[in-house]
């Protein structure tokens, strides 16, 4: 039985041929749903299990699909309009061809997102049974999604159609036939509630990004936002034209006054858009007239208020961007804010607030974090494993720790405290008690002994006799740069010894050994 099932376990997106496109891939969103590799394999064994066809919310055609929907909406929300306004029944037969498309992936969509796994915000494991996808899609988005669908596109190709072969009929069936179409034009504005859909995209595209999910989620948030401000910029500019046109042109509309009955598509447009900028910007730039009737006056009100919304929406989401861009430079920003205070509290002297000042720019890099409370908050080994990335080479420079076991190396790591010293720091006096050993990671020192001095740099390090025999300094060390130093003391460096008694031995030899000839100090 083992032996049976053992295949079953293995069987992943990528071993499962073309069924792997519709099972959750492995990226950034899902492991941090599920935890872990091993979890999501395990979810894709459970939908295997079920029998049922249905697209994971994290599956590589989901991703796809979900990128491919953004860009026909994107395309119908530009098109829809300026077919409406400018194309005056003449869209030809590429656009038609592009509407029906359009029309049936759409309505595609709703089928398919009756089949489309939820990740719902109060459960870490999708929803992958039918019945509960459709009472969810039935509650939620169905039937704005069932209009927005709604095949207008057939409609228009229908009647366009049965218009051209009805040129020879009388000119009252013609007419007719021309404000059927109008109206059934007027009547595709439902689509442009597919708006709704590319939010809702947008959403979906954060969800299953591979990238890092902070500076993704910022992009498609700006994204956004731009997208939905060229939006209403181009359906105010479209409007502008198409209210008159409904009026069939008075001879005091803007269109007649601007002389653009016989202009092209293009001209038309860019009026109409520039007239929508100067009454969103409320410059009136371009609108030295006052509206001429009162269709012409609520249409300029609108416009004015849609400017206005579009200003609060754009500030209030800059503000939000701006909030939440960077925490790490904002706490830094406040910690250094309450710095000022206290010190301003102590009344210190200013060269020594320049200082105080430098040195958290050189600790923390202008960006604070709790560097403890994080190493503590994880688990032992990947605390060793950071402190191996960080400073496992300083330690191998050292020959006292070369060759040795490496239970003894990672414990020796943990122990390590991380200081900076400044310019000119002293970091210790000739004659002091001697406590830590010191190992370079970044910059500069000068070890002054009674004999020579010594300049040290990355990598090097001094005051190892310290840690096995407690005594003087035999020079004094100063920064000659800003040093960023990596400190043990020989208190830890005893406590480490005692759990490895036979390394401590050889500790005690190499001590001894190296009394009498000291390189560094």
């Amino acid at each position: 039985m083992e032996n049976s099932q053992a295949p079953v376990g293995r069987r992943t997106a990528s071993t499962c041929g073309w069924r792997g496109v519709f099972l959750p891939q492995l990226n950034r969103q899902s492991l941090s749903v599920y935890g872990s590799e091993i979890a999501v394999e395990k979810e894709c064994i459970r939908q295997l299990q079920s029998g049922v066809w249905v697209i994971h919310p994290f599956s590589p055609i989901r991703s796809y699909y979900i990128m491919c929907m953004v860009a026909i909406t994107f395309l119908n929300l530009i098109g829809i309009p300026m077919e409406i306004a400018f194309l005056d029944g003449y869209s030809g037969v590429g656009w038609e061809g592009f509407n029906v498309f359009s029309d049936t992936l759409f309505l595609m969509d709703v089928a398919l997102n009756f089949r489309m796994g939820i990740i719902s915000e109060d459960s870490e494991v999708a929803i992958l049974d039918i019945k509960k996808i459709s009472v969810i899609y039935l509650k939620s988005w169905f039937i704005p999604d069932v209009i927005a669908a709604f095949p207008i596109g057939y409609i228009l190709l229908i009647a366009e159609l049965q218009s051209h072969s009805d040129t020879s009929t009388s000119g009252s069936k013609a007419s007719r036939m021309v404000r059927i179409l109008m109206f059934v034009r007027i009547i595709s504005l439902v689509r442009l509630l597919r708006v709704s859909r590319l939010v809702r995209f947008f959403n979906e595209v954060e969800k299953v990004s591979n990238a890092n999910l902070e500076y993704v989620q910022l992009f498609f948030r700006i994204l956004s936002l731009f997208m939905m401000m060229f939006l209403l910029c181009h359906w105010n500019g479209c409007i502008q034209y198409f209210v008159p046109m409904l009026e069939e042109f008075p001879s005091d509309c803007w269109v007649r006054r601007e002389k653009l009955m016989n202009a092209t598509v293009g001209e038309k447009y860019s009026f109409g858009v520039f007239r929508a900028l100067s009454h969103m910007i409320q410059i009136s730039y371009g609108s030295t007239e006052s509206p001429t009737n009162e269709v012409e006056l609520w249409v300029v009100m609108t416009s004015m208020l849609s400017g206005a919304l579009m200003y609060t929406v754009l500030v209030a989401n800059a503000a939000a961007i701006i909030t939440n861009v960077d925490q790490a430079a904002k706490a830094y920003k406040n910690k250094m804010n309450h710095l000022d205070d206290y010190m301003t509290f102590l009344k210190l002297p200013n060269d020594l607030r320049l200082r105080i000042n430098k040195y958290y720019g050189a600790r923390y890099g202008g960006r604070w974090f709790d560097e403890k409370n994080f190493l503590i908050s994880v688990s032992s080994a990947l605390r060793e494993e950071i402190l191996t990335v960080m400073c496992s080479s300083l330690l191998n420079n050292v020959p006292m720790f070369q060759n040795r076991d490496v239970n003894f190396l990672n414990t020796v790591l943990l122990q390590f405290q991380h200081e900076v010293f400044q310019e000119d720091d002293v970091i210790f006096h000739q004659n002091a008690p001697g406590d830590r050993m010191f190992f370079i990671e970044h910059g500069q020192v000068l070890v002054e002994t009674d004999s020579f001095p010594q300049e040290l740099a990355d990598g090097d390090y001094f005051g190892e006799t310290c840690l096995m025999t407690k005594g003087k300094r035999l020079a004094t060390v100063r920064a000659l740069t800003t040093c960023q130093l990596f400190s043990l003391s020989s208190d830890r460096f005893q406590r480490v010894l005692q759990s490895f008694p036979d390394i401590r031995r050889d500790m005690e030899k190499y001590a001894q050994q190296d009394k009498e000839d000291v390189i560094h100090l």
